[in-house]
């Protein structure tokens, strides 16, 4: 599906490309399109085609960060309004009961940083805005830490393309292993802590009887 689009955006008009730009970012958690195709794909290859001169390359930052910003808008409304019903459907059997109460919990023990480090990574970066609408997330929590996971996301790799130019896969792909290990590191960390406190609020708990 990947070689797919890379076919696509290099062999259309600019405004297609541009389109694609913000739409894979939109997307990937309004419609959970990140479970098949990661947006960064479309935005690195919007900044390979910008070094090319084919692209601006501050209109393809631009309209990276607001299709991340509003498709992860658009799936914690989803979540928020949907929740049960959006798990029960065949889709949220496919991502399954322990993935999305593992993710409510993360949500509601890390808050907002936990909104930030799920958009590095796909499978995260589609689940992790509904599940926020669907934990009750407060908006404004949620819409901050977006923006800046969003932005910082969308401005990284564009520019990685820019800068990398026919290069692109290889800096893509360390990219993306290096997200990948980052949002890993921060999950270990929360569950760790989630445990800690939880025994030693049963040992509490124990102790006064």
């Amino acid at each position: 599906m990947t070689g797919f689009v890379e076919g696509v955006l290099t062999s259309v008009p600019t405004w297609v490309v541009y389109l694609a730009v913000f739409g894979f970012p939109f997307l990937e958690a309004s419609v959970f399109l990140g479970f098949v195709v990661p947006g960064e794909t479309a935005l690195v290859l919007g900044g390979v085609l910008a070094s090319q001169g084919r692209l601006s390359v501050s209109l393809v930052i631009a309209l990276g960060i607001v299709g991340a910003i509003t498709g992860d808008a658009v799936g914690y409304a989803v979540g928020r309004r949907f929740g049960p019903g959006l798990q029960s459907s065949r889709l949220g059997q496919v991502v399954g009961d322990k993935r999305w109460l593992a993710s409510e919990t993360f949500l509601r023990r890390r808050g907002g940083p936990a909104v930030f480090f799920g958009r590095f990574t796909a499978l995260l970066r589609a689940l992790v805005p509904s599940a926020a609408g669907m934990a009750k997330l407060p908006y404004r929590t949620f819409a901050l830490w977006n923006a800046m996971g969003g932005s910082l996301w969308a401005t990284g790799f564009v520019l990685a393309g820019y800068l990398a130019g026919e290069s692109y896969k290889k800096v893509e792909g360390y990219l993306g292993r290096g997200a990948l290990l980052l949002t890993a590191a921060v999950v270990v960390i929360a569950v760790t802590v989630h445990f800690v406190r939880k025994r030693r609020t049963s040992a509490t708990g124990e102790s006064k009887h």
